[in-house]
């Protein structure tokens, strides 16, 4: 999942005919006779109920146990790897239920990190509200700039750019140039990959706003640099 700043803000499974059970002897529910589909191709229902087994717990199998047993004592980087790891098999999930679960362990381990002020928790948790995660994490762009907000706080400037971008077209918090440039700035200020797309959106903003709010946010850019001195280049 891209917790960048060029996300945008903003499979239905076929089902087909049971197949029928032929010649079975059925004991406490469960059937030792044959699956024939409708091809007549003879399936032994012991592999089926194999192969049934081994989907369901494809899944299980993509979670570290040693990763979660660490995410277990509250270390900040082991809980979002752990969080990534839920989120992509709810990805790859075909079953509308094993989806569910896997982003809501995702949202958990995300928001476990977060609430330790751990920036790549607050990123991860952001962008899963940005983009939303099936029908069990619905998308919620305010909850996401409340995330961002946070990170941007502490001086990230993936953030920052992004809570630049939210506040020049209104979403998820109020409409406002002059904030929106204050963000871009701080952003366009740490060399990265993304400097000088930030400094392009920083350049089109400062035409919005007027000569006097102009030198007031950059009063406020001065200061806010003065007060959380950090590297130059993004890490």
């Amino acid at each position: 999942m891209s917790i960048g700043p060029e996300a945008n803000i903003e499979p239905n499974i076929e089902r087909r005919p049971l197949r029928t059970l032929e010649a079975a002897t059925c004991q406490t529910g469960i059937c030792e006779g044959l699956v024939v589909n409708r091809s007549k191709h003879l399936i032994p229902a012991a592999m089926f109920l194999g192969i049934l087994l081994s989907a369901a717990a494809q899944t299980e199998a993509q979670i570290d146990p040693s990763l979660q047993a660490k995410a277990n004592t509250g270390d900040p980087a082991a809980e979002v790897a752990l969080g990534e790891q839920y989120a992509r098999a709810a990805a790859a999930d075909h079953d509308n239920v094993q989806m569910a679960g896997d982003y809501q362990q995702a949202l958990a381990w995300y928001r476990k990190a977060a609430d330790q002020n751990d920036i790549p928790g607050e990123m991860h948790l952001a962008a899963l509200y940005r983009d939303g995660g099936g029908k069990t994490v619905p998308r919620d762009i305010q909850q996401a700039a409340t995330w961002y907000r946070r990170a941007a706080d502490q001086g990230d400037p993936t953030a920052q750019g992004t809570l630049g971008v939210l506040y020049s077209l209104g979403q998820g918090v109020p409409h406002n140039d002059v904030d929106a440039y204050f963000w871009l700035d701080l952003a366009a200020g740490v060399k990265g990959p993304n400097q000088e797309k930030y400094a392009a959106n920083r350049q089109m903003i400062g035409e919005r706003i007027t000569a006097d709010e102009l030198s007031d946010v950059k009063d406020r850019v001065a200061a806010w640099k003065a007060a959380h001195p950090r590297p130059e280049t993004a890490q």
